[in-house]
């Protein structure tokens, strides 16, 4: 018998729908809030690296993921000359294991509609426009009250609302979520013949230049600078400076380039990083994903991390049969650092971009593939 029989997830993101999924297929009762009106995700495409793929094929949506995203096995690196000539071709670890992708570019918001589609067929409750407003917890249970003043007591609360996450604070428990100094610009739009996998131009006026294929007919494009206030920007505005950006960059950025022209599609953020000290839990209550930890995408572990710590959560709440200090003890042994080192590497590849460093890279990328090549 389970350690808990009915459970909230705040957050429908990949660490909230991973843990919805997984306890709903076990038999909990899960309810799932959202604070956003509907299914949608910040942003224009992810990449997912192999474990990532790992844990979404145990959560029954390997085949819709499958079908919707891009796989490639090779990355390529791209001088930031005339030509834009390639320069090296990387084999990329199959992190997930040999049978399946190596890399898949997908876009965000299908992701988070298949997840929100396999949920509901597991039979989790899902309540959209929506969060908690108290949370008030003894020995047993966890009493919440919501937006809308109705009420529900729960085994167990895990709050996987993101980076500000409200859980977080409703707990009193401060951390220090700060900028890495550099600034991304992301777009979404078609895929050039040419676009096969993912390519990465380092140098010229940006830290990093790049594209991740999605799909048959879509990519995401991005563009790395000093982190920045663009907050005062037209949307206009920032195709615009995106596309200036981009006009150091060839190869197949001179196809890319010419397909930018919807600003709606064109998004900018800063790369953040923070690790919550463990323990994640205050009792009843437990943070996963980005409330956790989270880190600039310089390695393309952010959503793999997340949905790690779902499933492993999820694992050790249907295999125990109490909720004690043991399995708190258990789920930080898998998880601190191991999200610990992820996001470590991720702000040290960042770090040694800033300082124009020509820091052991390729033993940072074989140190994190063979860390994250054994199932969590």
């Amino acid at each position: 018998m389970p350690a808990v029989s009915n459970v909230l997830v705040v957050g429908a993101g990949l660490a909230g729908a991973g843990a919805a999924i997984h306890l709903a297929a076990a038999g909990v009762a899960v309810d799932l809030v959202e604070i956003k009106p509907e299914v949608t995700a910040l942003g224009s495409g992810i990449t997912l690296q192999g474990n990532a793929l790992r844990e979404l094929r145990s959560l029954g949506v390997w085949d819709r993921v499958q079908d919707a995203g891009y796989a490639f096995d090779v990355t390529g690196i791209r001088a930031p000359d005339p030509d834009g000539t390639v320069v090296a071709e990387i084999p990329d670890a199959k992190t997930g294991g040999p049978d399946l992708p190596a890399v898949m570019g997908m876009p965000r918001p299908e992701l988070a509609r298949i997840l929100a589609d396999r949920a509901a067929q597991v039979g989790v409750k899902v309540r959209f426009g929506t969060t908690f407003t108290e949370l008030a917890q003894d020995h047993d249970g966890v009493d919440v009250t919501f937006f809308d003043g109705s009420t529900g007591r729960y085994d167990l609360v895990i709050g996987a609302d993101g980076v500000r996450s409200w859980t977080r604070r409703a707990l009193g428990i401060n951390l220090d979520t700060r900028s890495v100094g550099m600034g991304i610009w992301r777009a979404f739009g078609p895929r050039p013949a040419s676009v096969t996998r993912t390519d990465l131009y380092y140098g010229g006026p940006s830290y990093i230049a790049g594209y991740c294929p999605t799909g048959e007919d879509s990519l995401y494009a991005y563009i790395v600078e000093d982190a920045q206030d663009r907050s005062a920007l037209s949307p206009d505005e920032q195709l615009a400076t995106m596309k200036q950006l981009s006009q150091a960059y060839h190869g197949p950025w001179d196809e890319i380039r010419e397909t930018l022209t919807d600003p709606s599609r064109v998004n900018y953020t800063w790369f953040e990083t923070h690790v919550l000290d463990e323990p994640w839990n205050r009792g009843r209550v437990v943070l996963v994903g980005d409330a956790a930890h989270t880190c600039p995408p310089t390695i393309a572990q952010g959503g793999a991390m997340a949905l790690e710590d779902a499933v492993v959560l999820a694992e050790l709440l249907v295999r125990r049969e109490v909720l004690d200090q043991e399995l708190w003890d258990a789920f930080m042994a898998r998880r601190y650092d191991r999200a610990k080192t992820v996001v470590d590497a991720s702000n040290q590849l960042a770090q040694w971009q800033l300082e124009h460093v020509q820091g052991d890279i390729p033993g940072l990328m074989r140190s994190v593939a063979a860390l994250t090549s054994q199932p969590a």
